[in-house]
């Protein structure tokens, strides 16, 4: 029997003291579902029903909040498909903290969650268009406002996710070349990550076509990008280099760029040839790059000019590989810094490059269970959602041991909080008690209690 439940302790005490229980149930919540219950208490799921499209015109008994909670576990448990969701929190003070309030008495809840129809009944009704919109709208208008999370430095990059080449069906799909050169069938990522302390968030992503060359890719969104204010730092690689984007963040909106510069461009060769000429080099502030020297050039802005008159200026850091006989040129518009405080900034920039590799190689990120782009782009999102979770839990007190350590190799070595309390139901309320709450009310119920009690204990699910 499937019935609806309040939350109500002090009433299930009562209760408890009289034997009028109907269920209980044991507590046995996991790592994933520690962070989902620190996002819940931090409110940051309530971003996701703040700030997500819930397109149900009806059977809204499960909370929202609590169908993307489930999404979102599914994608950190490493479980892809769409049939893992409704299971993927099956805890019952999980749920219950989540705001479901739901039990059937005959043990079977983790089957009336929600069910895979109703879940893609759900999914049919969101384009591409409202997930990747709704992943930009709740981190940025909802969480890193809640969080107080304001990052001065970004990275923009970009990765590509494969498929099938000969499979024609993955809508929206286009044939290019990938970083190996060779034909490969996908779509193209854009994210801008902020860091923020020893970590970082993705804080904006954009989702399209693999073909197109990453700078205009990604033009409009970082004109546009609301994560950017003045004074701030965007990294890029040299995939990014747009005279005319780097004039507009400097002189329209007071972002500095820091890129490197490719070898047949003019200001390169200017900058390689002034510091040879001037012979001040110095050691690489990087002690694994000991073969590696950098000088300092400056007003290198007339020799890389964009379509309009008024170019910013920009200054750079040469790097003299002394072993291979190597030079590399790296710009910003920022003019107050030094060659070690523009190489030290530009090598932030593979933390990214570590959170791609993460998503592909432990998250499972490109294992695409459906050829539908709006089923794609939920999958993207959810684990998207998912790695912010795990960013974001690592930043609290509970989780700052686990800074700089990889999620999947968490859960393999994770020992599981069994039995840490107990779920009561009686009638139409439930209470979530620790062991020695139980243990007090226990000691206190007489003997025909007791065994009342004692029977219910008998089938604990």
């Amino acid at each position: 029997m499937v019935r609806m439940c309040q939350q109500n302790k002090a009433s299930v005490a009562q209760k408890f003291q009289a034997g009028q229980l109907d269920m209980c149930a044991m507590s046995k919540t996991d790592f994933v579902d520690e962070i989902i219950l620190a996002m819940n208490k931090c409110g940051i799921l309530q971003c996701l029903e703040d700030g997500l499209d819930d397109k149900r015109a009806s059977n809204t008994s499960v909370p929202f909040k609590l169908i993307m909670a489930n999404a979102i576990a599914a994608k950190m448990k490493i479980k892809t498909s769409l049939t893992d969701i409704p299971t993927a929190i099956s805890d019952h003070k999980v749920l219950a903290e989540l705001g479901y309030a739901l039990i059937d008495t005959s043990g079977n809840l983790r089957n009336n969650i929600m069910r895979e129809s109703g879940l893609r009944y759900l999914l049919d009704r969101h384009t591409s268009d409202d997930w990747f919109g709704g992943y930009n709208r709740v981190v940025q208008n909802h969480i890193l406002p809640l969080m107080n999370i304001r990052p001065d430095i970004h990275i923009l990059d970009t990765t590509i996710f494969e498929v099938n080449l000969k499979n024609e069906n993955y809508e929206g799909s286009t044939i290019s070349r990938n970083k190996n050169n060779q034909v490969a069938r996908g779509y193209k990522l854009a994210t801008i990550r902020g860091i923020t302390g020893d970590s970082g968030i993705i804080e904006e992503i954009k989702f399209g076509d693999m073909k197109t060359h990453d700078a205009p890719f990604c033009k409009e969104m970082v004109m546009n990008s609301p994560v950017l204010k003045p004074g701030d730092i965007l990294i890029n690689d040299r995939g990014f280099i747009d005279r005319d984007l780097i004039n507009y963040l400097k002189l329209e909106r007071g972002v500095d760029t820091y890129i490197p510069l490719r070898k047949d461009m003019v200001a390169y060769e200017v900058a390689v040839s002034a510091a040879r000429m001037a012979n001040k080099w110095v050691k690489h502030p990087n002690t694994k790059r000991r073969n590696q020297k950098i000088a300092f050039v400056s007003e290198l802005g007339q020799f890389w000019t964009g379509a309009n008159s008024v170019n910013a200026d920009i200054n750079g850091c040469v790097v003299w590989d002394t072993e291979a006989d190597l030079y590399f040129v790296f710009v910003t518009t920022d003019l107050e810094k030094t060659a070690k405080q523009i190489i030290q900034t530009y090598e932030l920039r593979p933390e990214i490059e570590e959170d791609y590799r993460q998503l592909k190689d432990f998250w499972e990120i490109e294992n695409f269970k459906s050829t539908k782009l709006h089923m794609i782009a939920f999958h993207v999102v959810a684990m998207m959602f998912g790695y912010l979770f795990f960013q974001l839990f690592t930043l609290l007190p509970e989780g700052e041991s686990y800074q700089h350590k990889s999620l999947p190799i968490i859960l393999k070595n994770y020992e599981s909080k069994q039995c840490a309390f107990l779920v009561f139901y009686a009638g139409s309320e439930f209470g979530i008690f620790s062991l020695v709450e139980f243990a007090q009310m226990y000691s206190l119920c007489e003997e025909a209690v007791r065994k009342k009690i004692e029977k219910v204990m008998g089938v604990v699910y």
